[in-house]
């Protein structure tokens, strides 16, 4: 191969073209047919082939004619990949002019200083160090003693908001139509510990009363949260904050015109209307709440839920043998897959 190399290089600038270009050529063919020769059943190029294309393409103008085993494309590609590669190897980092970079023994010691003297600046850092014989300038003490500077341990956000979402509730409150065009009211208490909607119930007259009796109904026994999230709707009335601080659950009030500060109440009206509500025409009121009661059993004990790893928000023990059988759900709006046991 290098021989031909030689060779094609020799006769490029001697000689009249036409004998050139027929010397060039058979030199090409006879390359192709040692290729071709080398006992395998679909000839394999080798990198030292594809070289000597890229290498041909820019000296002679008419390789085309003499390529048989692959098409000029091909040979166009091979040369693109040589240009990237010769690039590469220009632009690697090499040794030369420059400030030289600070040793790992100098990189800790101001680490160390900057860690175990936390009011010290950058350039009572670099005095320092001068007194122990080490000179550097005060930029390369401010980018290094930035190693040093560690923060107490700290818990992210998403620990914090799951080390406390137990104790949170969320509730929201929504509006359905009905076939006469009669506007029904939804209120929803919702866990943000596992999703779970605690309470949901259906009134065509909602007061202050009646939202308040609806809080006193989802926490039974005991069972209620430590904050309750909801939006500033007069329909609360101005005694609920104090009514609820009566039982031990502070009241958290939303800023104006901010949904995303409730989102996990937002989501799950998002989600009510969604996949059931949006899908049927309401008759009345009783149809409302059967409907809806259908539709939170089936939201908390056998829809997956994306933030809960794919699993309801009160997971039930199921069993793995058996056949697979469908039970439908609203009507068959949607469906939920179980062994029979």
């Amino acid at each position: 191969m290098l021989e031909l190399v030689v060779l094609v290089l020799a006769l490029l600038p001697v000689g009249p073209p036409a004998r050139r270009d027929l010397v060039l050529e058979n030199l090409l063919l006879r390359q192709q047919l040692a290729v071709a020769l080398r006992g395998q059943r679909r000839p394999r190029l080798l990198p030292r082939d594809r070289c000597f294309w890229a290498l041909i393409r820019g000296l002679w103008e008419r390789w085309r004619h003499a390529l048989v085993l692959v098409q000029p494309a091909t040979v166009v590609r091979w040369h693109h990949q040589g240009w990237r590669l010769f690039w590469r190897w220009k632009s690697r980092p090499r040794p030369g002019p420059g400030r030289p970079r600070l040793g790992s023994d100098v990189r800790m010691l101001i680490a160390a200083m900057a860690r175990d003297n936390p009011l010290w600046g950058a350039e009572r850092i670099r005095g320092e160090l001068l007194n122990l014989g080490i000179a550097i300038s005060n930029r390369s003490v401010r980018r290094y003693r930035r190693a040093g500077r560690t923060r107490p341990p700290s818990q992210t956000w998403r620990t914090f908001l799951a080390n406390h979402a137990a104790g949170i509730w969320a509730c929201d409150l929504f509006t359905v139509p009905t076939l006469t065009f009669r506007t029904l009211y939804v209120l929803l208490f919702i866990s943000h510990e596992r999703r779970e909607v605690v309470h949901l119930n259906v009134t065509a007259h909602p007061t202050a009363g009646w939202v308040w009796q609806q809080l006193r109904e989802a926490t039974p026994w005991g069972r209620q949260p430590r904050y309750l999230i909801r939006d500033r709707d007069s329909v609360y009335g101005g005694h609920f904050v104090r009514h609820a601080r009566q039982l031990g659950i502070e009241t958290l009030l939303t800023p104006f015109r901010a949904p995303k500060a409730n989102a996990i109440a937002e989501r799950v009206v998002r989600s009510i209307r969604n996949e059931c509500l949006d899908h049927l025409i309401v008759l009345n009121e009783a149809h409302l709440r059967l409907v809806l009661a259908e539709f939170v059993r089936y939201y908390n004990l056998e829809r997956p839920h994306r933030s809960l790893r794919l699993t309801p928000p009160v997971p039930v023990p199921r069993t793995r043998a058996g056949p697979v059988r469908s039970r439908s759900v609203l009507g068959g709006l949607h469906h939920v897959y179980e062994r029979a046991a």
